[in-house]
């Protein structure tokens, strides 16, 4: 499993904490952010972390094809500036990207303070016709919110203690199909 844009790395370090027996990589372009979750790995001398410092803009050149089975995106920059829609973590662009190493019908996960990037990222989804999992504009309001799901990093908490709501979609990407940006009617 990717945790894309990782930050200080303890989504990637929770799932690894709860799933010893799968892997997890944590991508940031920031060495400085994910020392603290690969300390944190090493100290708890946990073998199925290991964290990649790159830019997400090539990220299909350091994974084989149907090598991840899921990635989360925790709280990404939403990109909210008009003509910024091709530098969002979601778009069809960067969806086109992780097909290419993402098992077929792999799980997407975002979660985000964002209202503007989690609408975005639902018409997305929906203008493909990809999969929908599960939706929620108010994740700690929902009854299915479990040991994964409350797994809160660094901004996560920064933002619940502002009273903002947190915003969660989990989506399948299917590997053979053609995706496409949707028009927006601000002109995105």
């Amino acid at each position: 499993m990717l945790e894309l844009g990782c930050g200080k790395g303890e989504y990637t370090v929770g799932l690894a904490r709860e799933f010893q027996n799968k892997n997890f990589i944590g991508v940031d372009i920031k060495g400085a952010r994910i020392w603290k979750g690969a300390k944190a790995s090493l100290e708890e001398k946990l073998a199925n972390v290991a964290f990649l410092r790159t830019r997400i803009e090539v990220i299909e050149a350091f994974f084989a094809p149907n090598e991840i089975s899921e990635i989360w995106i925790t709280f990404p920059d939403p990109q909210m500036k008009s003509g910024r829609a091709k530098k969002r973590l979601t778009s069809a662009r960067f969806l086109t990207r992780y097909q290419q190493f993402l098992l077929n019908q792999g799980l997407i996960h975002l979660k985000t303070d964002s209202k503007f990037f989690y609408e975005y990222t639902l018409e997305v989804v929906k203008y493909n016709k990809l999969e929908l999992i599960k939706n929620t504009s108010n994740l700690y309001n929902e009854h299915w919110t479990d040991s994964i799901l409350s797994i809160q990093t660094h901004y996560e908490k920064l933002h619940i203690d502002e009273g903002d709501s947190i915003n969660y979609i989990s989506f399948k990407l299917n590997n053979q199909q053609l995706l496409k940006e949707p028009t927006f009617q601000n002109g995105e």
